[in-house]
């Protein structure tokens, strides 16, 4: 009877380590499991994030093309504004240009290449009054000048790309030239059945 009792002591023993390692083994497909789906939140997560970048850049790009339509408009309306202030100008010179031709002005300096750039940028750069505005329209204000501010950045970044990408095509079309024109001088000094080729 010993020996039928031993044999049961080595099947329990055997059955208790089955049922650890089958324990183990679940714990571990369950640890599996739990990485597998904390590793897809993640992955959506990502996506999620890139698609509010997307939309986000979108937005932006949206906001600096009305940005450009209105600065556009601005100038438009600026340029027509010089241009009749410029005809009206013109005419009350004219008219005062005959008085200072008959009273022999001749002081007037030229205006040398300087003087010109100064007076064109002077033109160009708009006082910013700002004293006058009240919290809302000074935050709009603020706003706008910075939508500016980026669709400038985003202007230069571009011209830079494009200069980049201009510079790369030079270069290329030159190395090509160069080999077609060493190939070029290549074909006519061999010979071929007693003609020259």
């Amino acid at each position: 009877m010993s020996d039928t009792e031993d044999v049961m002591d080595e099947g329990d023993i055997q059955k208790k380590r089955q049922e650890k390692d089958l324990a183990e083994l679940q714990s571990l497909i369950q640890a599996h499991f739990l990485q597998r789906r904390k590793d897809e939140e993640l992955i959506a997560l990502v996506n999620r994030i890139e698609k509010r970048r997307a939309k986000r850049a979108e937005q932006q790009a949206s906001g600096q093309t009305r940005c450009e339509f209105l600065e556009r408009k601005k100038q438009d309306e600026d340029a027509i504004h010089a241009k009749k202030k410029k005809a009206l100008t013109n005419m009350t010179h004219q008219y005062v240009g005959i008085q200072q031709k008959s009273e022999g002005r001749k002081g007037a300096k030229k205006q040398t290449k300087r003087e010109k750039k100064k007076k064109i940028l002077a033109d160009r750069r708009k006082p910013l009054s700002v004293d006058h505005l009240n919290d809302d329209k000074l935050t709009d204000k603020a706003n706008e000048l910075w939508q500016c501010l980026m669709q400038l950045e985003a202007e230069k970044y571009d011209l830079n790309e494009k200069l980049k990408r201009q510079k790369y095509d030079v270069t290329t079309t030159f190395t090509y030239l160069q080999v077609a024109f060493e190939t070029a001088k290549g074909r006519g000094k061999g010979k071929m059945g007693g003609r020259l080729r």
